[in-house]
């Protein structure tokens, strides 16, 4: 990402890396300004209704019916239809899957052949363009980016790839990019040609138009708020410099003092042998869990804080019961969001249960450092103390809070919409100069000469078009001709409430749907509400079917969360019962520079399942060995 000062900022993990993400134009902006705006990836409305922004009230739905109602035409390149709510009457290009950059190279060699690239745009702000030029010409390695090879690569229409690109040049035109297209093999080229394709438009910087990116992954994208920058706990000094991306957990645990690259450094994975995993699971998040199974017998111990007995717990040597949000006091809110919220407890913690604060203040007592960690602070005076350094920030803002009683009595605090009107990178288009980004050049890179110099065959210095290790294009013929998209689930945010009643009410036989094509379903003898087995190399799993005309022929989708239910043959797990999709998908980094998941690069196949299948096990409660009861 390019920063320019004075932006507005927002912290977000993307790709699994911390990163500062310049927070797009807002949708207040886009409906008075915007004509069209091209969704890479879609813009599922689904995401926005149950992630980070919205604590009390859900604006995206209003954006786009205002936007739609203001006349902006929008355009879902998706090979799923829904990934645009259908109030938007989006027009659908539905390509293979991981071809976007492919779509957008032959956008761009049509601008670049019909004269509709802003050149006066690319001078003052951009470097590189010429390098990138000889490659969409062909110059650099003898293919031309036409339209005609980019529909050989996407199948879209080269017609229609040529109308769209003039449609784009014509209009005020605002080009959304899904967060999820990074979680593919070479994940980073869809951003990068994105911001390549948005900078030929020249509309970086202007009202309406540019490169967005993340527009409904979260309430509070594009949403006009203020981040006043909520206090948090001071952090400790940690010794250990060493580091991995966060999506080479296997890797690490599998190969210790192996080499791997990572953003123009050569590192090594060091040697863990005791794991404490708390606030997340990866046996929710992480590729091929037959891998991670087997690389989790490598640590001595493994230990977790866990709310519920998931796979992360039923993994654990030692589990630490954590207390729910309803079993301790807590204080609601997010940057972006303009909700700020009072969470008194509401029951004692049940059983053995302890906040995650009373986990760590136990065992730093056990440690003999219990004063270093709490500061003598109970849980009612670091609530206190964070709520009073928010106050602080505030009055930067020229905003006025309630003292700390009065907001737990009242329960809510709103703070002031503000930057309704903003508008990415218009300090950078204003002045690139004094509002310079954070590249080494200082303006938007289309040719990285750093990039360039760190050698990655799987990562040059422009934006390209690189095979996925796998897609439905390969030259090799096609065990599994199915391409299983991966996505967010409508009834759960990730695999949290997995076990509650929307959840498991939206199963099919108390396995997680998948969805099929009529013609992929027909071809294999399959029915809406038939249990099926996904395999491929990597695993199986299985689902219930749900049949859709509206997706790509050759593609299923099922939706991330289910909890890890794995058979055990011979003591290696390889059938998931329950039906958790990164049983099949590929751990594999998406390039020697971002090393995040890849995991919408996956082929699978798809069978009926006939007679008795094995029953769900994961919501029965697992034999606890011992019972510790204090520390």
């Amino acid at each position: 990402y390019s920063l320019a000062a004075g932006e507005t900022i927002l912290p977000h993990v993307v790709g699994d890396s911390w990163r500062l993400v310049v927070q797009p134009t807002s949708w207040p902006n886009l409906i008075q300004h915007t004509e069209l705006m091209v969704c890479f990836g879609g813009m599922p409305l689904k995401n926005a209704q149950i992630n980070a922004g919205g604590t009390r009230t859900h604006k995206q739905r209003a954006f786009m019916q205002a936007a739609r109602e203001a006349g902006v035409a929008f355009v879902n390149v998706s090979p799923i239809e829904a990934d645009v709510a259908s109030l938007l009457d989006a027009q659908w290009l539905a390509p293979v899957p991981n071809t976007d950059v492919a779509l957008m190279l032959g956008l761009a060699h049509c601008l670049m052949v019909e004269q509709r690239v802003d050149k006066a745009f690319l001078q003052k702000y951009c470097v590189g363009h010429e390098r990138f030029f000889d490659y969409l010409a062909g110059r650099s390695d003898g293919q031309e980016k036409s339209a005609v090879w980019a529909a050989a690569i996407c199948d879209i229409p080269a017609e229609q790839i040529t109308q769209l690109a003039r449609d784009m040049a014509a209009k005020r035109t605002m080009i959304s990019v899904s967060w999820s297209l990074t979680r593919q093999d070479h994940g980073e080229q869809p951003y990068w040609m994105a911001v390549t394709l948005a900078a030929m438009l020249g509309q970086i910087g202007l009202p309406g138009g540019g490169v967005g990116f993340g527009y409904a992954a979260e309430d509070k994208v594009g949403s006009p708020a203020i981040d006043v920058g909520f206090g948090r706990l001071p952090p400790l000094p940690n010794p250990v410099q060493s580091f991995i991306p966060v999506a080479r957990v296997a890797d690490m645990l599998l190969n210790p003092g192996a080499p791997f690259d990572f953003n123009g450094q050569r590192l090594s994975y060091p040697d863990i042998r005791l794991v404490y995993w708390a606030g997340g699971n990866p046996f929710h998040h992480h590729q091929d869990l037959n891998r991670l199974h087997r690389a989790w017998q490598k640590p001595d111990t493994v230990i977790c804080n866990e709310i519920w007995w998931n796979a992360n717990a039923r993994h654990a040597d030692i589990v630490l019961p954590a207390a729910t949000s309803l079993e301790r006091n807590d204080i609601g809110g997010g940057s972006g969001d303009v909700w700020l919220q009072s969470m008194p407890q509401a029951v004692a913690p049940v059983g053995e249960a302890r906040s995650d604060y009373e986990i760590f203040r136990g065992l730093s007592r056990a440690l003999g450092i219990e004063e270093d960690f709490t500061l003598g602070r109970s849980e009612e005076d670091w609530l206190r103390s964070l709520y009073e350094r928010t106050q602080m920030t505030a009055k930067k803002h020229a905003i006025e809070m309630p003292g700390f009683d009065d907001f737990w009595r009242a329960g809510l605090f709103e703070f002031p919409a503000q930057n309704t009107d903003h508008v990415m990178l218009s300090a950078f288009r204003a002045d690139p100069v004094a509002a310079k980004l954070a590249t080494p050049s200082g303006r938007i890179e289309l040719f990285s000469e750093r990039i360039a110099g760190f050698g990655y065959a799987d990562c040059p210095g422009h934006a390209s078009w690189l095979e996925p290790a796998e897609w439905l294009g390969g030259a090799t013929p096609l065990r599994e001709p199915l391409h299983l998209i991966s996505n967010q689930p409508t009834t759960k945010l990730h695999s949290q409430l997995d076990q509650g009643s929307v959840s498991r009410a939206a199963k099919i036989a108390g396995r997680e749907r998948i969805t099929l094509h009529p013609d992929d379903a027909a071809a294999r003898g399959i029915a809406a509400g038939d249990q099926v087995r996904v395999s491929n190399a990597r695993g199986a799993l299985l689902a219930g079917v749900a049949i859709d005309p509206r997706m790509r022929a050759g593609v299923v989708q099922m939706p991330t969360g289910a909890w890890w239910d794995p058979q055990f043959d011979g003591g290696v797990p390889h059938l998931c019962r329950h039906g958790n999709v990164n049983a099949l998908t590929l751990d594999k980094g998406t390039s020697s520079l971002g090393q995040g998941p890849s995991a919408i690069s996956c082929l699978v196949e798809v069978a009926r399942v006939d007679g008795v299948t094995p029953e769900v096990q994961v919501f029965q409660p697992p034999s606890v060995k011992e019972r510790v009861r204090d520390v």
